[in-house]
């Protein structure tokens, strides 16, 4: 099965890690792409293809800003991953919720033995 563009959705697009990280410095607020570069440690070119292809998504939108071009975040664009993850977050916090019963008893029982020895 052929594998889905980069550009397809969001889902692909974020798959990649450079781009996450792309878009965990501007979750932090608006950057140019020169400071993307510092941030990353990637060369240039390398940093202007990760956010074309988040810019053809919609996840990062761009203004220009004299000479510069500033990169920001457009959450709306990553809500569908957002959607999706949600569905598991309630799992999540069930089996989290079991296992601080769980503790909760070790810990009990812990007490308990410690008290029997004295």
């Amino acid at each position: 099965m052929a594998r889905a563009a980069t550009t397809a959705d969001a889902f692909n697009a974020v798959a990649e890690p450079r781009r996450r990280q792309i878009l965990d410095a501007l979750a932090e607020g608006e950057r140019p792409v020169n400071e993307l570069v510092g941030l990353l440690g990637l060369a240039q070119p390398q940093v202007s293809k990760h956010l074309r292809v988040l810019r053809e998504v919609g996840a990062v939108d761009v203004r220009d800003e004299g000479r510069k071009r500033l990169y920001r975040l457009n959450g709306h664009a990553l809500k569908p991953i957002h959607d999706w993850v949600k569905n598991y977050e309630r799992s999540w916090s069930e089996r989290f919720d079991e296992l601080d019963v769980v503790l909760e008893d070790l810990k009990q029982k812990e007490q308990d033995d410690g008290d029997n020895d004295q």
